[in-house]
């Protein structure tokens, strides 16, 4: 099968540098885990030949990730397909849910508090903890204190394990106020810094909508909603989603985040079809 390459009104797509490993798992997320969790790879290294990857370079990505067990693999002839295990499902489900669900409101000024255990912390623990409660939202008060006002311990609890786990302790509280609670906002999180980037990317991509709105080829799509994903995605995980009345004036991350929706659900309606076909047409050629 010959590689589409992806050209937007005859123009050659710029092809910034995408990360092999992080465009699999951006595939998998946007489009296989949703028809059963498996990729042939030759599909993978169509898909990926867009971004302009080799095929050697997918099927070296592809062989590390199921070592390091992301994946498992089943053969079929001489065609491999490559499988989400529990693993990678839990880690796409996590992300999926950080990215794309947003909770504006309904806070009752309830503070979920993590406290870290640094007795005898290894450098290497503390680093995974700390991702974790980064992961989920949480904000670093100073010491071992961490803030958010979201009930995650759950989600906490199940990203870490054994040792790391036993490290987090969680308590519940309110403050005596509006201004302490804005208090803990500021020191938790760059605020103003997080704004600016929210303005940026609305700037970039609010002026894209209309030529979403006209219609991309399948290729095209692909790429620029794979873009749009990784752009944005780095925004929710420096965002603790805070209720309105914990936010500076003029916040845009709530427009951001519309922006972002209505770009991704105009392009996934080319992209997917495009990743549909892709697949169907390596599943009557593959041997």
């Amino acid at each position: 099968m010959k590689h589409i390459s992806a050209r937007p009104g005859g123009r050659a797509v710029r092809r910034s540098a995408m990360r092999p490993r992080a465009l699999v798992f951006d595939l998998y997320g946007e489009f296989f885990r949703y028809t059963g969790g498996a990729a042939r790879l030759g599909v993978l290294t169509e898909l990926m030949g867009a971004f302009g990857i080799e095929a050697a370079t997918v099927r070296v990505v592809m062989t590390r990730l199921r070592k390091e067990g992301w994946f498992d693999s089943s053969k079929s002839g001489r065609a491999v397909s490559y499988l989400l295990n529990d693993k990678s499902w839990r880690l796409l489900d996590d992300g999926r849910s950080r990215i794309f669900e947003r909770h504006f409101d309904g806070w009752d000024h309830t503070w979920t508090q993590a406290l870290v255990d640094e007795v005898g912390l290894e450098r290497e623990q503390r680093k995974r903890i700390e991702k974790a409660l980064t992961w989920w939202g949480f904000g670093g008060y100073g010491g071992p204190s961490w803030f958010s006002p979201h009930n995650r311990e759950k989600q906490l609890r199940e990203a870490l394990a054994g040792e790391d786990e036993l490290r987090l302790q969680f308590l519940r509280s309110k403050t005596a106020g509006l201004p302490t609670d804005r208090l803990i906002a500021q020191r938790c999180w760059d605020l103003g810094e997080l704004g600016t980037d929210y303005e940026e990317f609305i700037e970039e991509f609010r002026p894209q909508l209309a030529r979403y709105r006209r219609g991309l080829d399948g290729p095209v799509a692909l790429v620029e909603q794979i873009r749009l994903m990784q752009q944005y995605r780095r925004y929710p995980f420096r965002d603790p989603d805070l209720p309105d009345t914990l936010l500076p004036p003029g916040w845009r991350g709530r427009a951001a985040h519309e922006v972002f929706t209505e770009c991704h659900a105009l392009l996934n309606a080319a992209a997917e079809p495009y990743a549909a076909e892709v697949a169907a047409m390596q599943t009557t050629t593959d041997p």
